[in-house]
């Protein structure tokens, strides 16, 4: 039986907010359809549109800029999906500019579906990060052309944590004509965020990385940008998005800002310090390690570690049998031998990239938990290195034989 019990997966999910759930519970009884016009419907439009101006207020958008989705991912796939839609409202409504840039870490719903649109005709290119996990500016800028239509580049990478300048990179965007698009999955509820000061045209939302339910998130979409739904077939979201609104979800996304608002100030700058404890614990008790992402420009609660001959997936079950669950990578990539991307992309190894382990903490994280991980963590190294080293030994006596 583990000793503890620790959650340092926060940025496959969180644990939904204690004032979440009991706004979500309260509102349990109010079933109407917001797009009703009798007193039920009108009570659950109303607080639907004060969830979203929490959401909007939260990142410094207008009310009508708001558009509640069903995931992340869904708004991701909104935004790229842009320039197949085949109508004169949308991106590809200028065929010249029938080219999207992105990143080789992006999250796998932005890679997967820009393969998917290259497939369809779209041309895609790709920029390339350097060892921290940062994109070359002037490589972009060579990519830029009138030819461009969207780049779609993440605030904050999921498995590394690092950190992109998307004011800067907006400006760029903008200067050559194109519109921007970033995945603020990740960063929105852990740092600051406000679309206009960053610039950008369209950025992601998904509330169960801040403490709110699964199966709702946001996109901004920047007020007379073109448009056209991914999702047709009903007026919701002033047509924006087709299917009746999950009152509920989107209740519980505008709890979970307005808890953000209170809370995420003080909550960084704690987890910025259990994160270098965190650090500090693995270097000076286990060897043969390498950190990935950014040292400064990252999450605060997120640490990566690579480990020197070891399997990351071994190194997980091990940390599970003694309460403590961690990620090997994205939570959507789970299930997959592949090595990660984003660390190949990073130019690590495929050995040691399969050797790393994400450590993403949150707003309950203790620093007993943190002491906790630091003395189990090294034993369990140490056991699979050895367990590593017999198998070699034995495999080379049985063919010497």
């Amino acid at each position: 039986m583990a000793d503890m019990k620790v959650y340092f997966d926060h940025n496959a999910t969180t644990p939904i907010h204690p004032e979440v759930k009991k706004e979500m519970v309260a509102a349990m009884e109010m079933f109407g359809n917001p797009s009703s016009m009798h007193a039920y419907g009108r009570e659950a439009r109303a607080n639907v549109e004060d969830a979203r101006r929490k959401v909007a207020d939260f990142i410094g958008a207008q009310e009508r800029e708001i558009i509640f989705v069903g995931s992340g991912s869904e708004a991701n796939n909104t935004v790229l999906s842009l320039f197949v839609c085949g109508t004169s409202q949308c991106i590809a409504g200028s065929k010249m500019r029938s080219t999207i840039i992105t990143t080789k870490i992006e999250h796998p719903c932005v890679l997967e579906t820009s393969e998917c649109l290259a497939h369809r005709g779209v041309k895609v290119k790709y920029l390339d990060v350097d060892r921290y996990g940062k994109i070359d500016l002037d490589q972009l800028a060579g990519m830029l052309g009138d030819d461009v239509g969207l780049v779609s580049v993440m605030m904050a990478n999921n498995e590394i944590g690092t950190m992109q300048d998307i004011e800067t990179i907006s400006g760029m965007v903008h200067a050559s004509g194109a519109f921007m698009h970033t995945d603020a999955v990740q960063a929105v509820g852990k740092v600051p965020v406000d679309v206009r000061k960053l610039g950008v045209d369209f950025l992601t939302i998904s509330a169960h990385k801040i403490y709110g339910p699964k199966g709702v998130g946001a996109l901004f979409v920047k007020k007379g940008i073109p448009y056209c739904p991914l999702i047709r077939g009903g007026h919701q979201e002033l047509g924006r998005r087709a299917g009746t609104e999950n009152t509920l979800g989107i209740l519980g996304l505008g709890k979970a800002v307005e808890m953000r608002m209170l809370e995420m100030p003080e909550e960084e700058e704690r987890l910025l310090h259990l994160k270098q404890l965190l650090k500090k614990g693995i270097e000076e008790r286990i060897e043969d390690i390498y950190f990935n992402g950014h040292p400064t420009d990252a999450l605060a609660g997120t640490l990566n570690v690579s480990f020197t001959g070891v399997e990351g997936e071994a190194i997980l079950l091990y940390l599970d049998l003694e309460g403590i669950a961690v990620s090997t990578g994205s939570a959507c990539a789970s299930g997959s031998l592949d090595p990660s991307h984003v660390l190949l992309a990073t130019g690590v190894d495929a050995e040691l990239a399969h050797g790393s382990i994400r450590f993403s903490m949150g707003r309950e994280t203790s620093m007993k938990e943190v002491e906790y991980v630091i003395e189990v963590l090294p034993p369990i190294i140490q056991r699979i290195r050895n367990m590593s080293t017999a198998y070699i030994k034995g495999g080379l006596h049985a063919a010497s034989r």
